[in-house]
């Protein structure tokens, strides 16, 4: 079985990350999102809601899981039997960042190949921390994120809103 993975932090999951993943999962025999347990950012949802939301998202998607991962995503991809790591690209300056992580990873595990897929020009602007900043200022963001991320957004900001007036 042909398995690649599709790591990321998806904080929240996006049209963007979605787009890669449909076309990803056509390439595969099985594709497994990665969320990132630790990283060097700073998460608005926790980890289980972050994977609470990719489980919905990709509730009618039978070759795909959703899993957790700490450490190098390259390491997880062996523990997994995957033979490429799947990596979304949006603009120039994305692919910078990701080739030299690609090199590193290539090798660390000579084994394991990076994939990169160009967004689709529609989603080539989003960016998680775009959508954040907007839905923190009660701008709808439907466009941009699946309706049950977009609810969740409304719901953790008035959440944070309601912690900042207790405090008050």
């Amino acid at each position: 079985m042909r398995i690649a993975i599709y790591p990321g932090t998806f904080d929240p999951v996006t049209k963007g990350h979605l787009d890669i993943l449909v076309r990803a999962k056509e390439l595969f025999d099985g594709l497994i999102i990665a969320v990132a347990a630790d990283s060097n950012k700073t998460p608005l949802f926790t980890l289980g809601e972050r994977m609470e939301l990719l489980v919905e998202a990709t509730k009618d998607m039978p070759n795909v899981s959703v899993r957790v991962f700490e450490g190098l995503t390259v390491e997880f991809a062996r523990q997994n039997g995957a033979l490429a790591i799947i990596r979304g690209l949006r603009a120039l300056s994305d692919f910078e960042y990701e080739f030299q992580l690609a090199l590193m990873n290539k090798k660390i595990a000579p084994d394991v190949e990076t994939i990169f897929l160009m967004t689709q020009s529609e989603y080539s602007f989003i960016s998680s921390s775009a959508i954040k900043w907007a839905s923190s200022l009660h701008a709808g963001v439907s466009d941009f994120v699946p309706i049950h991320v977009e609810k969740a957004l409304i719901a953790k900001y008035s959440s944070l809103r309601s912690d900042s007036n207790e405090e008050d």
